[in-house]
């Protein structure tokens, strides 16, 4: 093949090959979250995929039971984290600290019990929020709709 017939042939091949390469695109790291109610997974969401505002119906069976929240920065246990349960008007209710991770204590650990005293009435529905050094202005995790009938679910 001649050189100039070879440019001809290479060029659009060329890029036919970048266009195929970057039409894919790869988001990674971002915000993740899980919550969890006693040992078991009730929620896990990417936070840069929305897919909206879940609503979890909890029930407090036992005194002991427990809701865990995992967040994580790009892949990262945040700092100076909160949680902060509001009310459908957005007013805080109640405010967990939770030290910062040391590795092993990932998980911001509430008792159900707490989060089922905070309710004005029973038709009240309470928001979960997450705050950090690293998200200031906070992230609306999910809704709870604390009842005391015996299911537990998300819609």
């Amino acid at each position: 093949m001649k050189p100039n017939c070879r440019m001809t042939v290479l060029k659009p091949m060329l890029v036919i090959f970048c266009i195929g390469l970057f039409s894919f695109s790869s988001k990674r790291g971002g915000d993740s979250f899980e919550i969890w109610l006693n040992g078991k997974m009730m929620l896990q969401q990417v936070v840069h995929v929305s897919s909206g505002v879940k609503t979890l119906h909890l029930n407090p069976a036992s005194a002991n039971d427990k809701l865990e929240v995992y967040y994580r920065h790009c892949g990262q246990v945040g700092t100076n984290r909160y949680v902060t349960i509001k009310d459908e008007n957005d007013n805080p209710l109640k405010v967990w600290k939770f030290a910062d991770s040391n590795g092993n204590s990932q998980a911001m650990s509430i008792k159900l019990k707490d989060i089922s005293n905070l309710k004005k009435n029973k038709d009240s529905k309470l928001n979960i929020f997450y705050s950090s050094s690293e998200l200031p202005n906070g992230k609306l995790l999910a809704s709870l709709a604390v009842s005391n009938e015996t299911s537990v679910a998300i819609k």
